[in-house]
């Protein structure tokens, strides 16, 4: 049995390949036989080019339906995808070529002027451009190849991307993700989430990312849907579609934006059957107010680079705000605090899971690798959470958030949430900064509502009424706006950096 992924995908292809398959915001279709064509002739391409076993294409475009198919094509062709933030620079790009080995490199051709040299140095001997419009020197080359291609036989194990984690806290590390880890995962959203042929995605999502090159991508692809392919949020084009539509996936902010837009309502969502967040923390009052102006429940879910989903509220049973909701099926989640005890209903630890979804070691790191697994192989997610009375899992934080102040440990996710409840209050972000006297003082950034006013000392007397001392913030700051990534998580990297001096 060929377990590429691109094998299973092709399997499950509709038998009319002139049903439509990608539509992008201006309204260009792309067929199934437009992708199985796109994706042979570019897999001909990096057969042409006598990789070794296993080469990586290292990648760092915009979105594009193109910029799919060359993924696509990577493992058709039986290579491993490396997928780039668009937003990394020079010293960035030189430090994953330089650890990766890439084979091959596609940029885009306003990058491709400082990329190209920093490959070269390396020993990058293929180079390729690709733009948002689907033109570069890579379709060019690609347009003469044969459009029939026989997908290469890949084992479960094979390695089929690397994907590096964003590196906040020491040296950034490439996860390596197996044919296995991602089709497993792949058909087990498709069944839990129940898509079926004739959904209609709205993907407004980077593909340079788990949610939206994998999840998203995977679910439309393995189930005959079709995608609305938007290179780039809006949330007014997004209402735009959602008549057309039938599921969307996208960030907290994204959904924070949407409630901003005066065309969300009732009647544009009853076309939809669901809405999925990830990939950062959703705020209660968001999952509350969306309900209100759409009629729908948010559905939350929990993942990473390491390891795709884990848990997901459920599509037919309750949705609870502020919880990631029961382990995917085949996936096993514990918490554990840190004398290795198994946590009861409540209590704070660290969440460790494993099934066929994880990864199996960090690219060329085997002892960071053995310091993430137990010895009973287990993998250490790096965050930490509580289960509540119903087996539904709550994230706290992450355990490299934690705060240890005058040695007592603070959670951030637990004073963020008395913070969020304050009248005036957005959001806020919790996090400790060196103190002479404490080791850390807890610190919060709190964005106000609009038109609220915001009065720090009031906001510190009425925690002191409510928790205990060592967990309220020394200070507070009032921001317009937290620093957040492409994928709305908040840098607390930056407001430590900012506040800590």
């Amino acid at each position: 049995m060929n377990s590429n992924l691109y094998a299973l995908i092709e399997s499950r292809m509709p038998q009319d390949r002139t049903r439509p398959c990608i539509e992008t915001g201006e309204g260009r279709i792309f067929t199934w036989a437009d992708l199985d064509r796109a994706t042979a002739r570019l897999a001909h391409l990096l057969a042409c080019l006598a990789l070794k076993p296993g080469a990586r294409v290292a990648v760092q475009v915009d979105k594009s339906p193109q910029a799919l198919f060359l993924y696509l094509a990577t493992l058709r062709a039986g290579f491993a995808f490396l997928p780039l933030n668009n937003a990394y620079q020079a010293s960035e790009i030189e430090y994953f070529i330089a650890d990766a080995e890439p084979e091959v490199v596609v940029c885009g051709s306003r990058q491709a002027e400082w990329l190209e040299p920093i490959a070269r140095a390396r020993g990058v001997r293929h180079c390729f451009t690709l733009d948002e419009d689907g033109t570069g020197s890579l379709t060019d080359a690609s347009a003469s190849m044969a459009d029939e291609f026989p997908t290469v036989h890949r084992d479960q194990a094979d390695l089929a991307a690397i994907l590096y984690t964003s590196g906040t806290t020491g040296r950034t590390k490439g996860a390596m993700l197996s044919h296995r880890n991602l089709s497993s995962n792949a058909m087990t959203l498709v069944h839990y989430w129940r898509w079926r042929p004739g959904d209609v995605l709205i993907h407004a999502l980077p593909i340079f990312h788990v949610h939206g090159l994998f999840v998203a991508s995977h679910c439309a692809l393995l189930s005959q849907s079709r995608m609305i392919w938007l290179a780039r949020f809006d949330a007014a084009e997004v209402c735009r579609h959602l008549p057309r539509a039938s599921v969307f996936m996208g960030v907290p902010t994204m959904y924070v934006r949407l409630l901003e837009e005066p065309a969300l309502s009732i009647e544009r969502a009853s076309a939809m059957r669901l809405f999925i967040s990830g990939s950062a923390p959703l705020l209660p009052d968001t999952f509350r107010e969306f309900e209100a102006r759409t009629g729908h429940r948010i559905l939350e879910r929990y993942g990473m680079s390491e390891t795709v989903m884990l848990s997901s509220n459920p599509y037919d049973g309750n949705r609870v705000a502020g919880t990631v909701g029961l382990p995917l099926p085949g996936v096993e989640i514990r918490v554990r605090d840190d004398a290795g005890r198994l946590c009861g209903t409540g209590e704070i630890g660290g969440i460790q899971v494993r099934g066929p979804n994880v990864f199996s070691a960090y690219w060329r790191m085997p002892d960071k690798t053995r310091e993430e697994f137990t010895e009973d192989g287990w993998f250490r997610t790096g965050d930490v959470g509580r289960w509540d009375a119903n087996a539904y899992l709550s994230i706290v934080g992450r355990s490299k958030d934690l705060i240890i102040t005058g040695g007592y440990n603070v959670y951030p996710k637990e004073i963020e949430g008395w913070l969020d409840d304050m009248d005036g209050v957005f959001e806020s972000a919790v996090f400790g900064v060196p103190h002479p006297d404490f080791g850390e003082a807890v610190t919060a950034a709190v964005v106000p509502r609009p038109g609220a006013r915001l009065e720090p000392h009031s906001m510190v007397a009425a925690l002191k009424a409510r928790i205990a001392g060592f967990k309220v913030p020394k200070h507070i700051h009032v921001v317009d706006q937290l620093p957040r990534n492409q994928m709305g998580k908040v840098q607390k990297n930056l407001l430590r950096s900012q506040y800590g001096g």
